[in-house]
């Protein structure tokens, strides 16, 4: 219902520019091209990104690790799923040594059937939230908390972790540019569907 009412009032606030394409999803695209305007970061902003967060910026880094997957589906209660989890997390954390057993009887990805072995990896061959979390820990051994990706939640053991070396500032500028341009801009859409809801809300509210 809130949906329908938000595309509804994109619908109209579309009509009211006088803005018009051959299907209503490139009308509302059309709308949002010209209502969210975003400003591209300053070099400024790019800078501060840089010096907060060294890790995501080196060469060479590495890592060999082992994970076990408790994948996410539309079929598994996320709850139980994360006890489920988490229970297995505190164990390996208390015997770590029978991470391979545990890996081949319980993960949801095929590495199970090595112990959970992942080999080799690099920042490009996993997710981000994934590698993001065993740069954060920065160590060998069993991540101390679950690691929650798009594919599920992930009890994670680093082998080995190399961090590379930093890269300069002008190696990296675009790539930042181009992240805060991608973030700020998710985050206007994300705020003007946030008042067209509350709008939408109001309006209905009113009529009851």
């Amino acid at each position: 219902m809130l949906i329908r009412q938000i595309r509804e009032r994109l619908l109209e606030r579309a009509a009211a520019l006088g803005i018009e394409r051959a299907t209503e999803e490139a009308t509302i695209d059309a709308l949002l091209e010209r209502e969210v305007v975003v400003p591209p970061p300053t070099d400024a902003e790019c800078r501060r990104y840089y010096a907060q967060h060294p890790a995501r910026f080196r060469a060479g880094a590495l890592a060999e690790a082992d994970h076990i997957l408790f994948a996410v589906t539309d079929a598994v209660p996320l709850a139980p799923l994360r006890e489920r989890a988490e229970a297995t997390l505190r164990e390996l954390l208390a015997a770590p040594e029978t991470f391979a057993a545990k890996a081949a009887e319980l993960s949801n990805c095929p590495s199970g059937r090595v112990g959970g072995s992942l080999g080799q990896i690099a920042r490009e061959s996993v997710v981000p939230e994934f590698w993001q979390a065993i740069e954060a820990f920065g160590a060998t051994g069993i991540i101390p908390k679950l690691v929650e990706t798009r594919y599920g939640l992930h009890v994670v053991r680093v082998a080995r972790y190399v961090a590379g070396d930093p890269l300069p500032y002008e190696a990296v500028a675009e790539r930042i540019a181009a992240h805060l341009a991608d973030r700020n801009l998710r985050v206007a859409l994300r705020d003007y569907a946030h008042t067209l809801a509350h709008d939408a809300l109001d309006e209905d509210a009113h009529a009851h």
